[in-house]
């Protein structure tokens, strides 16, 4: 189907910018996108979901792209803005998932959303910020651990690192945004970074960055601050997917979570990176889901 894009607006009067792609009148799933974020969907994903009977939803999370911010948002505020989509959208039960940045709040709807979301999947989600038993930057790429730490230790110096990341992003064709992004990417990772996906890599941040840094700061912030919710209170049904060569989020926050999500259905993949994942498993993600939605 073709793109059809639509302004909500919450409860206290923020905007929402909601994208919805897949097939018109199929079962409807929405997604959590990555950090930095932003409503626009990679196309042979869009596809999958197509040929899965799937109208496929995402949204610019607060401060991003063309939704209002949300300043001081934890993670699990995600939850009333995603009942206020679905309520606009017309749906009264829905499949979730969501990727890297966007995992946490994946979980969130699990946690927080039992009456209208029926099944979540997380692929390639950080644990929460000082998880008993986990140690958070082992096996993390260099840029991520330098970003995080200083974020930790000097707030204001870290909002002035993300201005000008933010300016060097925007600036960066997809060659440059792949070496930019080098620490990071395992083998796996690299070769399947290249061509359409870098481009949609590029084009998701131009869209999500636009306005400002707003939205990365408080997507940061947020997944390090107290999320919101307790793993515990999950009744949702869960799978989980993490690989083995992610220095996006290492493998060891995939094992945290395969082990404190109530009943999850865990894969941990020895052959994935991060970028892998929707590549090789969407079908599966997408199968699953529609099974319990």
């Amino acid at each position: 189907m073709a793109a059809r894009e639509h302004e909500v607006l919450t409860p206290d009067k923020r905007r929402l910018r909601v994208l919805e792609r897949g097939a018109q009148g199929g079962r409807d799933v929405l997604v959590h996108g990555g950090t930095p974020n932003s409503r626009l969907m990679f196309d042979p994903d869009v596809v999958r979901a197509e040929r899965h009977g799937v109208r496929v939803i995402s949204y610019d999370r607060p401060g991003y792209g063309g939704s209002s911010r949300r300043e001081g948002r934890n993670v699990g505020d995600c939850a009333e803005d995603v009942r206020t989509i679905a309520q606009a959208l017309g749906i009264s039960r829905l499949g979730v998932w969501g990727i890297s940045g966007g995992g946490p709040h994946a979980i969130a709807c699990a946690a927080l959303l039992p009456d209208l979301v029926s099944a979540v999947a997380v692929l390639a989600s950080s644990a929460p910020w000082q998880a008993e038993g986990l140690d958070y930057f082992a096996g993390m790429g260099e840029l991520n651990v330098e970003d995080t730490q200083l974020l930790l230790a000097d707030p204001v110096a870290a909002r002035a690192k993300l201005e000008a990341e933010r300016e060097e992003v925007l600036a960066l064709e997809p060659a440059e945004l792949l070496a930019f992004l080098e620490s990071l990417l395992a083998p796996v990772d690299a070769a399947a970074a290249s061509g359409e996906l870098a481009e949609y890599l590029v084009a998701t941040n131009r869209s999500g960055l636009a306005p400002g840094c707003d939205g990365w700061w408080d997507d940061e912030l947020a997944n390090l601050a107290p999320w919101g919710f307790a793993l515990e209170s999950i009744h949702v049904p869960v799978q989980l997917w993490h690989g083995r060569h992610d220095r996006f989020v290492p493998f060891a926050h995939g094992q945290w979570l395969a082990r404190h999500i109530p009943a999850v259905d865990a894969h941990l993949s020895d052959d994935d990176g991060h970028l892998t994942l929707t590549r090789n498993h969407l079908d599966e993600v997408y199968d699953w889901l529609l099974d319990r939605t």
